[in-house]
């Protein structure tokens, strides 16, 4: 059923469309510049604010890593080129989308993505090629599972390799984890011999349903960067990070009869479900073309699907299947968490390419009322260098200790950070690895960032070379 643009203009009139918030999250903005009225700190030098909110300035790291908040630390996971798997082969590099999940006797249970793109000749730890486990044997990319045990054992073996540019994903309610591919090369391109573009489904607790791995191909062959599957519903919400135009949320239905279950997405046919992208319009009925004219904090939209003419894109690529006035667009949508009965929707940043500027948007999707509720909005930050100031939010998790937790990917500092349910903004970590040169420093994005079943660490990837992370310490519940 299509929410018409009447019902929802009808609707906002009664709600306050544009001011009424769905979700827990609340309004939350960040300095400089931020495009919003709610206050919020400076954060000098990473402090909390005079209310307290945050665990402090955060220290630098003797061992040149991470900057953390005193009382909090943090132990090396993995470590590329370092730490090796089961097989002896070392820990492949670019660590990125990560979930976690309980495992047997008291053990985490971690699926972590590597974003490697293209022939495996050109990285120095692909991931590699196990057998029984590959999909393209030309491809580079893939998952690892990581086995945290009490006492601090680690164990790592191969989920699924032979796949490409793995960059985000999303964990599913029946205990596994959906890979993405970013990328839209087909057999003969970069090397590949097969097409790639596609969801793969990757099991953490059984090796045995790894094997011949299939891709998920009703899901769509596009950039993939991350997915969510509603609960409830079972639909699965999906995002495309791509330009030239700018890419898409995508929503599948499935068919009428399935049940999601382990296992059960490799048994669809190609076609099965339906795929849409969404169309959005203000509560006044227009069309809304890009995500980027947003500029207020509470902005709501509402949201109609639109079929997907050709999913597999067998000629054209999807997000190029439509023409102007079909769909909305919005550059860089990143990382998605489901939480508080919707998803949570990163749009990394904006420019030229787009019809506003910022430095990151994070949104709400509501299923039930179709409703899409900017949360989050970064103005342009004009000294990326310069500690304090957040930018570039990317993969993301709902805390539970109240609000998100936001890895950056922006330029200049890294940081890891949090948001609370009335809209402030504290920093968590900071990468102090320089991976550039003391005149020119570089610092790698933070990717993975998400909680262990229990709450008490807070896991993190620093992309490049590839380091996972385990961060433990005063966790405490923020409410403002």
């Amino acid at each position: 059923m299509s929410l018409t643009r009447r019902d929802f203009a009808r609707t906002s009139a009664i709600t306050g469309a544009g001011v009424a918030l769905a979700g827990s999250v609340g309004a939350l903005a960040t300095a400089p510049n931020a495009l919003a009225s709610t206050e919020t700190g400076s954060h000098e030098g990473g402090s909390a604010d005079r209310h307290g909110v945050g665990y402090g300035p955060l220290v630098p790291d003797p061992e040149g890593i991470l900057a953390l908040p005193e009382g909090f630390s943090y132990r090396v996971i993995t470590y590329s080129g370092r730490t090796k798997l089961e097989s002896g082969e070392f820990t492949p590099s670019n660590h990125d989308g990560t979930a976690t999940f309980d495992g047997p006797r008291g053990a985490t249970l971690l699926v972590n993505n590597h974003e490697l793109k293209g022939p495996r000749a050109n990285w120095a730890h692909p991931v590699p090629l196990t057998e029984g486990l590959v999909y393209d044997p030309a491809a580079s990319g893939g998952c690892t599972v990581v086995e945290v045990r009490p006492g601090h054992h680690v164990a790592e073996w191969v989920g699924i390799a032979g796949t490409s540019t793995n960059c985000a994903g999303g964990s599913t309610p029946w205990g596994t984890w959906l890979t993405c591919e970013e990328t839209e090369d087909k057999a003969g391109q970069n090397g590949m011999t097969k097409d790639h573009g596609y969801v793969f489904e990757v099991d953490p607790e059984d090796r045995r349903a790894n094997r011949d791995p299939k891709p998920v191909k009703a899901l769509g062959r596009y950039a993939h960067e991350a997915v969510v599957v509603d609960p409830k519903s079972g639909q699965a919400y999906l995002t495309e990070d791509a330009s030239n135009p700018n890419g898409l949320l995508y929503r599948w239905t499935l068919p009428a009869g399935f049940r999601h279950g382990r296992g059960k997405l490799r048994t669809l046919a190609d076609d099965a479900g339906v795929l849409q992208a969404f169309k959005c319009f203000d509560s006044g009925g227009q069309f809304v073309d890009d995500l980027s004219r947003a500029t207020r904090i509470g902005t709501v939209y509402g949201v109609d699907w639109v079929d997907v003419p050709d999913r597999d894109a067998k000629t054209v690529s999807v997000r190029k299947q439509f023409t102007a006035g079909q769909v909305t667009r919005a550059r860089k949508l990143e990382g998605m968490w489901w939480g508080d009965g919707g998803t949570y929707i990163v749009s990394s940043y904006a420019r030229e390419e787009s019809p506003g500027r910022h430095d990151g948007q994070v949104w709400f999707y509501d299923p039930k009322r179709r409703t899409l509720t900017l949360k989050v909005l970064l103005g342009v930050n004009p000294d990326p260098d310069r500690d304090g100031a957040f930018d570039g939010p990317d993969n993301i998790t709902v805390s539970p200790y109240g609000g998100l937790v936001i890895a950056e990917d922006g330029e200049g500092v890294q940081h890891l950070f949090g948001a609370t349910d009335s809209g402030r903004t504290y920093p968590i970590a900071r990468n102090e690895l320089n991976i550039g040169t003391a005149d020119e420093p570089e610092y790698s994005e933070f990717t993975g960032v998400t909680f262990s079943p229990d709450g008490r660490t807070l896991f993190a990837n620093i992309q490049e070379p590839g380091i996972m992370l385990a961060i433990t310490g005063p966790w405490k519940r923020h409410k403002r």
